[in-house]
């Protein structure tokens, strides 16, 4: 039911005018009983007020006034008697018996003689170097290769050969010159011996030199 329907209810208008009948009753009764006046004379009566002071408390007492510290007392220093101390007399030296020395009479000092100086012992002469050869032979290269078989002498059917050289050499052991001085069989092999020994290097020693070399030939099959 929603709320305008609650409101056209009669029955809940009739339960309201009910409850405000019945209170205008009990007012009219308790007026006419006398209830009325007595509540009139309790309002009439004098009101009395008594004032409660608020009771204040002691105040407190006064702090102690403060102590006075006093500076700690230092004796009185202590004067010390002067005492001399006692005379010590100085220690005396021992007495030393007397030192009898002898003196011994200083002999005769002896000549100073300078000895000879002693001889110079020379040592003997190096013995000369040998002369060296014109020529050297047997002498051995440093480097250098062989001379080939020359094919000119294979063709002619030449089986061997025999060339005696001499080589000029500087201080660097390089061959300056070379000189056939014999050939077997003849010009053969000079070219090819000349153009070989051209290469050829030996030990330097400082100096030109001459050296002889011999060389053979062989026909291998």
């Amino acid at each position: 039911m929603d709320f305008a329907t609650r409101q056209r209810d009669p029955k809940r208008h009739l339960v309201g005018i009910s409850t405000v009948i019945v209170l205008h009753i009990l007012v009219i009764w308790g007026l006419m009983s006398g209830l009325g006046q007595k509540a009139i004379q309790v309002i009439k009566k004098p009101v009395s007020a008594t004032i409660v002071e608020e009771i204040k408390k002691p105040p407190p007492p006064p702090p102690p006034p403060p102590k006075k510290i006093e500076p700690p007392k230092t004796p009185p220093p202590i004067q010390q008697t002067y005492v001399p101390p006692p005379d010590i007399p100085p220690p005396t030296p021992p007495v030393e018996a007397p030192v009898i020395t002898a003196v011994a009479p200083e002999p005769p000092k002896e000549p100073y003689v300078i000895a000879p100086p002693a001889p110079v012992i020379e040592a003997p002469p190096a013995p000369p170097a040998p002369p060296k050869p014109a020529v050297r032979r047997g002498i051995s290269r440093v480097s250098g290769e062989d001379p080939s078989y020359p094919r000119e002498a294979i063709k002619a059917g030449v089986q061997k050969g025999r060339v005696v050289a001499r080589l000029r050499i500087d201080e660097k052991g390089n061959v300056t010159d070379v000189e056939i001085i014999a050939a077997n069989p003849p010009r053969v092999f000079d070219r090819v011996v000349r153009d070989a020994l051209a290469d050829w290097k030996f030990r330097a020693e400082g100096e030109k030199y001459v050296g002889e070399v011999e060389i053979n030939f062989t026909l291998k099959d």
